[in-house]
């Protein structure tokens, strides 16, 4: 298989590089901003520059370009490389802005969509519920039509950034009486609307990233449906499309593994650097070989979805969702054996934060295994990606179902 991109994406690597530069880190007066200012004028630049989200239309605040798989991911590499900001609102920006071009109105895509891609308006997402994580057909929060509003009603847990966003999506149930998948409707929440109360919860590294939400008679306006009423599930699907590719994503697994490389150089064992140990020196080179296997598989759908046969890696999406879980697994139980002793202290701020590290620290480690828990959760749970697969894409029998 050859990995090599070309030479025109050779030359776009280049350019982008340059750009990147050229405008971060701030300098002058820029580096005396708040850091979400910083944020918002880089992605402006890059988005004038015609780096950032080229494929998104002009008129909705994107760069217009071609859609462009294979550019976009030597952009993508190259924007991490820099450690740049572009990245700073995942869920907005990588979830519910295809989402929106894919099944929004005019007025929702004009509304929302160009605010979101600079980062001036933050997004979290209302899935999960404390009964309804996995099987997320089982929700319960309710939404009732109320003249010219819904009126929420219940909770959400595990959601990102809540007390930090300005906007929810999220899945509602609009027909109680309806089978599971059905009835479920697709609503844009204003965080700021009277009745709805955002607390975080303190994850097991020390981290504030998730936070419950609950809806007490919450209105808003009837027009922030996004699709047909009743079809939010159909829609749910395009975002998790969405997250799971950005989840399968191979750039992470390989930083994640050479920091791993890293560690190993630095970590003794039985008075030598680790890495000199034939069964640690065994265990990176299978975990080397899961890395690049995901690599060639991400090469691969990339391909495709340049042919425009992306219909024929759908499934495929699924696998390197579940490959990048594992690997990330096997990644932070290596780590944490090396880490010895140092492994049982608590991490840092910094590194209990989510998001790429600055530094792959020991701190970093420790914060790192504990989170690979929750990966396994994710974007769909890894058993649950199993059955899919497994029916799917392998022909298996369905597992017995009630009701």
């Amino acid at each position: 298989m050859d990995l090599e991109f070309g030479a025109s994406y050779q030359r776009l690597r280049e350019e982008v590089r340059e750009f990147c530069a050229a405008h971060w880190p701030p300098r002058g007066e820029e580096a005396e901003l708040p850091p979400r200012d910083q944020a918002i004028r880089f992605r402006q630049r890059a988005i004038e520059a015609g780096i950032l989200f080229r494929t998104v239309p002009r008129e909705y605040g994107g760069a217009g370009g071609e859609t462009d798989v294979l550019s976009e991911t030597v952009i993508r590499q190259e924007l991490d490389a820099a450690r740049t900001p572009h990245r700073s609102s995942v869920q907005g920006t990588h979830m519910l802005v295809p989402t929106l071009l894919e099944c929004g109105t005019e007025e929702q895509k004009q509304s929302y969509i160009a605010k979101t891609l600079t980062g001036e308006l933050r997004w979290c997402q209302g899935y999960s519920e404390p009964g309804a994580g996995s099987d997320l057909a089982s929700l319960q929060s309710r939404a009732e039509l109320d003249g010219e509003h819904w009126v929420l009603n219940g909770q959400k847990i595990w959601t990102s950034q809540a007390t930090e966003a300005d906007m929810m999506f999220g899945l509602f149930r609009t027909e109680p009486e309806a089978q599971k998948h059905a009835g479920i409707s697709y609503l844009l929440v204003p965080m700021d609307t009277p009745g709805i109360d955002a607390r975080i919860l303190k994850m097991i590294n020390g981290g504030q990233d998730f936070c419950e939400v609950f809806f007490d008679d919450a209105r808003v306006p009837a027009a922030n449906i996004v699709g047909r009423r009743g079809e939010g599930w159909k829609v749910s699907r395009s975002t998790l499309k969405h997250e799971r590719l950005l989840i399968g994503d191979a750039s992470g697994a390989r930083r994640s593994f050479d920091g791993l490389l890293d560690l190993a150089r630095r970590a003794q064992r039985g008075g030598q650097p680790a890495i000199r140990d034939a069964g640690v020196r065994q265990r990176l080179a299978e975990i080397e070989g899961y890395v690049a296997s995901q690599e060639y598989a991400v090469a691969r759908m990339l391909t495709a979805i340049h042919k425009n046969e992306d219909m024929k890696v759908m499934n495929e999406m699924l696998m390197a969702k579940l490959l990048s879980t594992n690997t990330g697994q096997l990644v932070a139980r290596l780590a944490m054996e090396l880490l010895g002793d140092e492994g049982l202290t608590m991490p840092t701020a910094e590194d209990a934060a989510m998001g790429i590290p600055s530094e792959y620290t020991d701190s970093y480690w420790v914060s790192h295994s504990m989170m690979t828990l929750g990966t396994a959760i994710a974007g769909g749970a890894s058993n649950i990606q199993r059955n899919i697969i497994g029916e799917r894409l392998l022909g298996l029998p369905r597992d017995p179902r009630k009701g």
